[in-house]
């Protein structure tokens, strides 16, 4: 990259937040996909819409691509940085910046953690719904990035249905709001096109989202199963009586137990499958369902039920299926998340069909999902040290999106393309669909300067796709 163009950055930022060496440089190769990596020219770190306004503008007029990064917790490479761009980190704008509870919203800037939303809106009796398991550390920038869900996305929604305004900067530097407080606003939806748009047709700096009250009661219930496909079949008999839960999370054996040997939240270890359903609202309405929830799970072969009776125990649920991502790490050296979308009628078939692929690959499986609207999360487990484990592994996950898709799903539900899942698309989309795409992405940023070479395929096995994606055991290199 030009001296001049780092002597421009510094002006902007000032010299302490721009990283260039290779040591400090190294947390910024890979998001928590951390099987491809890269290494970035440099990182800059603006604190302000004026900062990133200038970057843009800078990095438009000298060609330079650029790469929006959140917290680094995303699962699909989206945030892997390009040979000769730049990185830009949004972690300096981290600021709550106004909760109003008479209108129910709170303005915020990317950086802000997903749970900081809540916890700071908690005291005037609100909190934000959409919430990832890495709800902890995710940033709602890339939730916006990436439209995250989580296990209450069942009853109140994904991202795109969380907010109500952004502001973004275009690739040539320009400030644009969209959405707005009204029930609705006249022209083109552009905050749905930007919500899960991955960081390619602008960076966002502000984002307004809605908040809900804090319910009067919630309980979960507990139940396992011995056999996975009684599980998948009390999902359908919940919701197709009227059940509408705030949350329904399932997990198979491999997850139950690495969970509870981390979380010691009370599950079945000798279950093949668990559910948990959570009910809330007025204490009337939660005490009516979980009476039928209960029978309907019964009904459907629960082999055990457990009810919460005090929020303590509420949270120490959640807390085994929000810990069953690194629970699972302790299974295995490696594992590779998946994320794929189903119709829920088709739990049983595609499950089944995850195990047979684990048996025709040689590598376990932990499940844990989104059941109630669909959302897989396979977790395959392997050793990036086997040679060949690797190759296997990413064979097997590309079967996995496949029967997705042929169930009427699609390759994606929370985690975004990126890079991980780009000839996926393939079987997504048409050709004509896909140039569709590119046509929207050259709208927005017609010279492909905001993270080129993700979330759209373009011809496939082009140079750019095939230099980045880098194996493991390519690591440790300047471009990976």
């Amino acid at each position: 990259m030009d001296a001049i163009i780092f002597e421009a950055l510094e002006a902007i930022v000032g010299s302490e937040f721009i990283i260039v060496d290779k040591e400090t440089l190294h947390p910024y190769e890979c998001d928590g996909l951390s099987v491809y990596c890269s290494l970035p020219t440099c990182v800059v770190l603006p604190a302000s819409t004026k900062e990133v306004m200038a970057i843009m503008a800078l990095c438009h007029q000298h060609k330079v691509t650029v790469v929006a990064r959140g917290a680094g917790t995303g699962l699909s490479a989206g945030a892997l940085p390009i040979e000769g761009g730049i990185v830009l980190s949004l972690a300096r704008l981290n600021r709550i910046l106004e909760i109003n509870s008479e209108s129910g919203l709170a303005q915020v800037q990317p950086g802000v953690r997903n749970l900081a939303i809540s916890e700071s809106a908690s005291r005037y009796g609100f909190y934000y719904a959409p919430d990832p398991s890495s709800q902890i550390a995710c940033s709602i920038g890339g939730n916006v990035a990436e439209n995250a869900g989580g296990v209450h996305c069942l009853k109140y929604g994904l991202t795109v249905h969380n907010i109500v305004s952004l502001v973004f900067i275009t690739a040539q530097g320009e400030r644009i709001d969209v959405g707005g407080k009204s029930p609705d606003i006249a022209g083109f939806d552009f905050l749905a096109l930007m919500t899960g748009s991955e960081g390619m047709l602008g960076i966002v700096t502000e984002i307004t989202v809605r908040l809900l009250p804090i319910p009067e009661l919630a309980r979960v219930i507990l139940a396992g199963f011995d056999k996975v496909e009684n599980a998948a079949n009390a999902v359908n008999a919940l919701i197709s009586n009227g059940i509408i839960p705030a949350g329904l999370e399932m997990m198979d054996r491999y997850a139950i137990q690495a969970a509870e040997d981390f979380a010691h939240a009370g599950y079945p270890k000798d279950a093949e499958a668990l559910l948990l359903c959570e009910l809330d609202g007025t204490a009337d309405d939660v005490n009516h369902q979980l009476q039928l929830a209960q029978a309907l799970l019964e009904a459907a072969g629960a082999s055990s039920l457990r009810i919460s009776d005090s929020e303590e125990e509420r949270a120490l649920m959640w807390k085994g299926r929000k810990s069953a991502f690194p629970a699972v790490g302790r299974l295995s050296p490696d594992y590779y998340c998946m994320d794929g979308t189903i119709p829920r009628r088709q739990l049983a078939s595609v499950l089944a069909e995850i195990h047979r692929l684990s048996q025709h690959y040689g590598l376990r499986v932990a499940n844990v999902f989104h059941a109630g609207d669909g959302n897989l999360h396979p977790l395959i487990l392997f050793d990036a040290n086997v040679p060949g484990e690797l190759e296997q592994t990413e064979a097997f996950g590309a079967d996995i999106l496949r029967i997705c898709v042929e169930a009427g799903g699609c390759i994606t539900g929370e985690h975004g393309v990126g890079l991980e899942k780009i000839e996926q698309m393939h079987h997504q989309f048409n050709d004509a669909e896909l140039a569709q795409f590119l046509r929207v992405k050259a709208a927005f940023d017609p010279d492909n300067l905001l993270n080129p070479g993700k979330g759209i395929p373009t011809p496939k096995h082009c140079q750019e796709h095939t230099v980045m994606k880098q194996p493991l055991s390519q690591r440790g290199s300047p471009n990976g």
